[in-house]
C-alpha cells in the first residue's frame, strides 16, 4: 500500500465521521424544532381551553 493509498483511505474515514456528526446534529436540530412546533401547538389549545371554561362561569 502506498502513501497515496492510505490518505486515500484516511480521507474517506474522515468523511464518513464528519458526515456521521453532521447528520446527527441536524436530526437533533430538526427534532427540536418539530417538538417546539408541538409544544405551541399545545399551549395555544390549553389556552382556549382555559379562556373557554373561564369564560363560561361569568356569565
Amino acid at each position: 500500500m502506498n502513501k497515496t493509498s492510505i490518505w486515500t483511505v484516511l480521507g474517506v474515514i474522515a468523511a464518513v465521521v464528519i458526515a456521521w456528526w453532521i447528520v446527527t446534529a441536524l436530526f437533533s436540530v430538526v427534532w427540536f424544532v418539530v417538538k417546539l412546533a408541538m409544544v405551541a401547538v399545545v399551549a395555544v389549545l390549553v389556552y382556549a381551553l382555559i379562556r373557554m371554561l373561564t369564560r363560561s362561569r361569568e356569565d
